[in-house]
C-alpha cells in the first residue's frame, strides 16, 4: 500500500516538466505531470500507441490537436479522453503557477 498527495513534493524549481509514474499495471499507467510554462517542443506532436484520459487538477493549459487544428483550453477539473494515435501537443501552460495533470494511459 502507498499513500501520497497529488499536490505534494513539488520542486521549487522546474527547469523541465516533471513526469512521475504513480501506478503501472496490466497495460494501464497512471502519471502525475507538473508543468510551469512548459510546452511541447515546436514541430513535435504526441502520437501515442495507447489512449489517454487526462485531467487538469490544478492550474491551466491549452492542448492543440493536429486534426482540424483544434485548440482546447483546460482549467482545474477539466478532463478529456484522447484516443490512441490522435496527434496532440501542449501549446501552453501557466508560467506563474504549477499545472498539475493526472494522466491515465490505457490500451
Amino acid at each position: 500500500m502507498h499513500r501520497d498527495n497529488i499536490a505534494s513534493k513539488i520542486p521549487a524549481s522546474l527547469p523541465r516538466e516533471l513526469l512521475e509514474e504513480l501506478v503501472c499495471t496490466g497495460g494501464t499507467r497512471i502519471e502525475r505531470i507538473i508543468s510551469k510554462g512548459h510546452t511541447t517542443p515546436e514541430g513535435t506532436w504526441y502520437d501515442q500507441d495507447t489512449s489517454e484520459w487526462v485531467m487538469v487538477v490544478q492550474g491551466s493549459a491549452r492542448l492543440r490537436f493536429e486534426e482540424d487544428d483544434v485548440l482546447l483550453s483546460m482549467q482545474a477539473g477539466d478532463w478529456i479522453t484522447i484516443p490512441a494515435h490522435v496527434k496532440h501537443r501542449v501549446e501552453w501552460t501557466d508560467p506563474d503557477r504549477e499545472t498539475i495533470w493526472l494522466a491515465v494511459h490505457y490500451p
